[in-house]
């Protein structure tokens, strides 16, 4: 191997117990001359036998490097620690559920040395079930959580657009693009020479991460190759607060970054269309297919409650017919992605998990509104 500058993985972690092996047996797999690489895994306080599970992949390999932070605030908090000694020309970033494949480095790292302007490389993200007949697990796997391509209409190999017009929708919606810390790294020089630290915000972390720097003309580029697997939640509840935090990023990175404008996005159409608006207040209002049904659901009982008052069933009643059929419309196409899911038998399970992670998207996004003074209503899955 002719190119191997030295690198640095950076993995913070947090009563990881129940992955943190798997993430090492990947990591100690990976193709990279060891003599090139250090491992910094930075504990933000871990209760359980996280630290235990540590140790003993350190007996056999003193390239790992640990850093105790007690009453680590986020995550972010814990990665910026870990910059701080972190001697790599690159820095990796994963997570303690995650699983980078074999050419994971070797694979990004053609990228940088091909364009010295390239400032961060991702790649793309798969699901690896710790448990088989995890239903959580198998959501998320069949929802292609956290995946790239997906995110942006299935975009191929390529460079991210650049920055432009800074509306919300480019900060924090469908037109952000970004990599998460699960699969991405960095050129330090680009880090430096941005200033770039996370924030202590619990999360968009990332997000904020990479406007930093590419806000200095750094590139950004995908490579698919680069895969990394992640291990899901374990369970439901965990998986609607993961929801949650995210709707709630958003708001503040809005408030950071973006131009004074109100984005509509009219998603219902086969091909969304958006609409600008200078406006005092930032934010971004999707209209699509689970906002529909329940608006349709809305104009249905009301309709009905005006045929029971008035004793007007053939007006009334005719309205509260057709709204009742636009809402069964609507729920019908947000339940399209459910019917491909398997196992079949689960349908109904798969329609409850999209139907509640969506509304606790919303519901982040709407609370995080009224604390930095924007307005997000967030997209439909």
């Amino acid at each position: 191997m002719e190119y191997a500058p030295f690198i640095s993985i950076v993995v913070p972690v947090r009563n990881a117990e129940r992955t943190l092996d798997k993430t090492f047996e990947y990591l100690l797999n990976i193709k990279y001359p060891r003599d090139k690489m250090e491992i910094l895994i930075a504990d933000g306080g871990s209760t359980d036998k996280t630290l235990d599970v540590i140790k003993k992949w350190q007996a056999t390999n003193p390239f790992i490097r640990v850093a105790q932070i007690p009453n680590c605030p986020s995550p972010a908090f814990a990665r910026n620690r870990a910059l701080e000694s972190a001697k790599g020309e690159f820095i990796f970033f994963t997570d303690g559920d995650c699983a980078p494949c074999q050419e994971w480095v070797t694979e990004i790292l053609k990228h940088f040395q091909r364009d010295p302007k390239i400032g961060a490389v991702g790649g793309e993200i798969y699901t690896l079930r710790v448990e088989q007949n995890n239903l959580t697990e198998m959501f998320c796997e069949h929802f292609r959580f956290n995946m790239v391509s997906p995110r942006y209409g299935f975009i191929g190999e390529g460079y991210f657009p650049d920055l432009s017009d800074m509306s919300p929708t480019q900060i924090a919606g469908h037109r952000a693009f970004f990599f998460v810390t699960a699969n991405v790294a960095y050129r330090k020089e680009a880090i430096e020479n941005s200033g770039a630290r996370f924030w202590d915000h619990p999360t968009g972390e990332d997000i904020d991460f990479g406007i930093q720097i590419r806000k200095h003309g750094w590139k950004f580029y995908f490579a698919p190759k680069a895969k990394v697997d992640h291990m899901h939640r374990a369970n439901f509840p965990a998986l609607k607060k993961v929801w949650v935090t995210y709707g709630a990023a958003h708001p503040p990175l809005i408030n950071k970054h973006a131009a004074n404008k109100m984005d509509i996005i009219l998603q219902f159409f086969k091909k969304p269309k958006t609409f600008q608006i200078p406006f005092p207040i930032k934010g971004f209002i999707y209209i699509g297919n689970f906002h529909l049904m329940h608006f349709f659901a809305a104009l249905s009982i009301l309709s009905l409650i005006m045929a029971v008052a008035r004793r007007n069933f053939s007006v009334w009643g005719a309205l509260t017919i057709i709204f009742a059929l636009a809402c069964i419309y609507f729920m019908s196409r947000f339940a399209d992605t459910c019917r491909g899911m398997e196992p079949k038998e689960h349908f109904l399970t798969w329609c409850k998990m999209k139907y509640m992670t969506n509304l606790k998207f919303h519901a982040g996004g709407l609370k995080g509104s009224l604390k930095y003074k924007t307005f997000c209503i967030e997209p439909s899955f």
